[in-house]
Parts: C-alpha cells; structure tokens; sequence
C-alpha cells in the first residue's frame, strides 16, 4: 500500500497472522458500548407500561442471558477460526447462497447505519444548540457520518480504540443522568406503577423482544470476536459485555417511560426531555450520541466485510469509503427513519434462521471444512447437506415472515424460529449423513 493510503487500515478477510488484539477489557467494551444504543433504549421503553417495572426489568434480565448464548457461539467461531461472520456462511450454503447472504446483510446494514447517522446528527445538533444557539441538522449529519467512516477505514484496531474510550464515556454518562433523574424525580415510585396496555406488550412478546435485541447482532459477532486473544474472552467478554449493556439500555428505556408517564408527559425513551429543563439536557443528549455513534461505527465495517466476501479481491479501504459515502448521503432522505423501520425489523427476524443454521451446522454437524481455505476461491465447497440448509432456512424465512406480517403469536417468533430451523436442518443432516453412510457400506461390500 503506498504512503498516500498508511491512513488506512489492511482488515482483510483472512485471519490476523499478526496476532489478535482484543483483550477482555477491549471485548466487554466493545460489546458494551455497542448495545447501549438508542433502540435498546426505545426496547425498554415499550416494556412499561405495559408490564410492572419489575418485571420489565427481570424478563430483559432473563431474555439478555438467554438471547446472548447464539451471540457468543458465533462470536467463537470468529475467534477459533479468524474468519468473519459471511466468510463461515460458505461452509453451510456454499458460495453461491454464503453471496446472497452477505449482499442483504449489506443492504440492511448500509439501512441502518443511514438511521443511525440520522438519530446522531439529531443529538449533536440538540446539544449544540443547547450550549451556543445554532442549529443546522443537515451539516452534523454529515459531520457525525463523516468521523464514522474515518474510524473504519483505520479499520478493527480503530474501532476497538474507539469503542473502548466510547464504552467509558457512555458509561460516566448513563451513571449522571439516572442520579440527576433520580434526584427531579422520585424513581421509587415506577415499582407502583399500574399496568396499562399501550403498546400492546404481553409478557411473551416483551421476552421475545428482548431475544431478538440480542439475535440481531449475530451476523457481525465473528467480524470482531476473530480479534480475541483467547476463546475464553470471545466468551465471557461478549457474554457480560451484552448483557450489561441490555440491562444498563432497556433499564434506562423502561424507566424513562415511566417516568414520563407518571409526570404528565408524552410516553418517551429520551432522557433529554426529562432533564433539559433541569440543565441536564446536555449529558442526555451526549448519551444518546455516543451510543448512534459507537453502533454505527460497527455497522459500516461489517456492511465492508460483507461486500468483501462477494467480492473477496477489494481492498478494504474501497467498499469502506464507497459505504461510507452511500451512508452520508442516504441518511438525508427525508423521512428515512419512517421508510426503514419496518423494513429492518421483517430483514431483522429473516435473519435468524440464518445463522440458526450456520450454529446448528458448525457445532453440532461438524467444525471439518473451517478454515481459511474458505477464503481461496478454489476451496468455496460447501457441504453436500447445502441444500438442506437452503431448504431449511427457507422454511424458517417463511415461518419469520408469517409470524411477522401475518399472525404474531402471543409468544413472539424470534426463538421458535431459531430452534426449528435450526431443529429442521439438523434432523435433514443427520438423516442425510446416514443415507450416505449406508451407500458407501453397501458399495464397500459390493466391492468384496
């Protein structure tokens, strides 16, 4: 790379042979500052009234601890091969549908990181215009994706820098403003809180909710996790790192809402309006910021790596900055954050079944066939069960999309779905291995 480019980083999609950089400290940050974000916030905040704020608070505890084991089983599967997420899809769909996958997982996150850009540039020009009086929306959302794709051409050894000072201020952060909303308002009083059914939350689709908070990062996790030192801090690093992050987020979310709630005001996840009357309008804002900012960081990098593996021969720096500029101009639309909503939650859930198959194949069908062989466009085989996997991820999709658009169940779709696409392909597999196995006797013994 010449001189002009030392700026940028070399990710490439081969394992680190210079070492992994990631230490447990670097791996719960990252995944801390990344899922305090202001969608977990909003999470939280869809919970209550609906249900008690207890139990708002123990089904996100229950639902984090649950939803996080697919997150760090495909995390480890980065680490133990040094592969990301849409190179270790080759295995089990093979490199045609391993392309598929990777060019809609672009697609949705180019999506939300327009969203994210968006919601950042909200909160840098409210604090902004809080502090000096100037408001000019269009220009810091600009600024704010343009210090994005900054960060990522530098590539994971920036991210991981950033996310670790990002995780710190977030956390300081969160820390004043629940003692500043605990001081203008009496918080005691959201555990006495009445039910009342306004967004039409029951206790299985907060739980399922909570799930597929957690289930939606699955398609980056080995983008970042290939960076630990050790399997045992992909592990626990990913695991409490989550799980902090989603009590910390949906806590706050819940008990905003209720708060507002309680006081005569429009049901809100926002912090800000709470405290700015306060003078504490500022570190709430900077709350919401830090949080877009982090997430969206992610986004664009793993949206790199995708188109990477549809096209293996780029440089990282060129789909970077080409996303990059994508994600600048694509964040003012008008009204994008009406248009993209919906759509990403439906691409959201056809997702799961995903990577239910890509578990189920890696850790119970078998870890032969990873290895950066996968990478050599020579070596793209994916198992002869390929087209059970297909078959089963189709049929999980439709099951998603059914229970999403048509008939949502009580209990939610996120997790039935994972456990019977998962169930179907592994059952077709098994089935498939016996058959095979019992060909090559028969052959065997024609033979003597």
């Amino acid at each position: 790379m010449s001189k002009s480019f030392s700026f940028f980083g070399q990710d490439t999609l081969s394992p680190n042979e210079a070492g992994h950089s990631l230490g447990s400290i670097g791996t719960f940050a990252l995944w801390f500052g990344a899922n305090i974000v202001v969608t977990t916030i909003l999470t939280g905040m869809l919970l209550v009234p609906d249900l008690r704020f207890s139990t708002a608070i123990t089904t996100v505890l229950i639902g984090s601890l649950i939803g996080a084991i697919p997150l760090l089983l495909v995390g480890l599967m980065g680490q133990r091969t040094g592969l990301p997420s849409m190179v270790l899809t080759r295995r089990a769909y093979g490199p045609l549908g391993s392309q598929l996958i990777s060019l809609v997982n672009m697609g949705v996150l180019i999506a939300w990181s327009c969203i994210q850009a968006l919601l950042a540039g909200m909160s840098l020009d409210y604090a902004v215009e809080a502090t000096t009086g100037y408001s000019n929306l269009p220009l810091f959302v600009i600024l704010c994706e343009t210090v994005v794709v900054m960060i990522v051409l530098r590539g994971h050894l920036g991210i991981e820098l950033v996310e670790r000072w990002a995780a710190l201020a977030m956390a300081g952060l969160t820390v004043v403003v629940l003692y500043q909303l605990n001081q203008h308002y009496d918080v005691s009083t959201l555990f006495e809180m009445p039910v009342e059914s306004r967004n039409g939350i029951t206790l299985g689709i907060a739980f399922d909710i909570v799930i597929a908070t957690a289930f939606s990062w699955m398609s980056s996790a080995a983008d970042y996790n290939r960076n630990c030192k050790t399997a045992k801090i992909a592990i626990w690093g990913t695991y409490f790192g989550y799980i902090m992050a989603a009590i910390v987020a949906m806590g706050l979310g819940a008990t905003i809402s209720g708060l507002s709630i309680m006081y005569g005001m429009e049901q809100t996840y926002d912090p800000t309006r709470l405290l700015a009357d306060f003078g504490f309008g500022l570190p709430a804002a900077l709350v919401i910021f830090f949080s877009v900012m982090t997430t969206n960081v992610m986004a664009v990098y793993s949206a790199t790596l995708s188109c990477m593996n549809i096209k293996p021969n780029m440089s990282f720096w060129k789909p970077a900055l080409i996303i990059g500029l994508v994600t600048i101009f694509g964040a003012l639309i008008p009204g994008i954050l009406d248009q993209f909503q919906n759509f990403l939650l439906i691409v959201g859930a056809l997702f799961i079944p995903a990577f239910s198959v890509m578990i189920v194949d890696y850790y119970l069908v078998g870890r032969e066939g990873y290895t950066a062989k996968l990478i050599d466009a020579t070596h793209q085989l994916g198992r002869p069960t390929a087209k059970i996997a297909i078959a089963a991820y189709v049929i999980g999709a439709a099951l998603a999309a059914y229970w999403t658009l048509i008939a949502p169940p009580s209990f939610g779709a996120s997790l039935p779905v994972f456990i019977i696409t998962g169930g179907l392909y592994w059952l077709g597999a098994t089935v498939f291995t016996r058959s095979s196995d019992a060909v090559t006797s028969a052959q065997e013994e024609e033979a003597l």
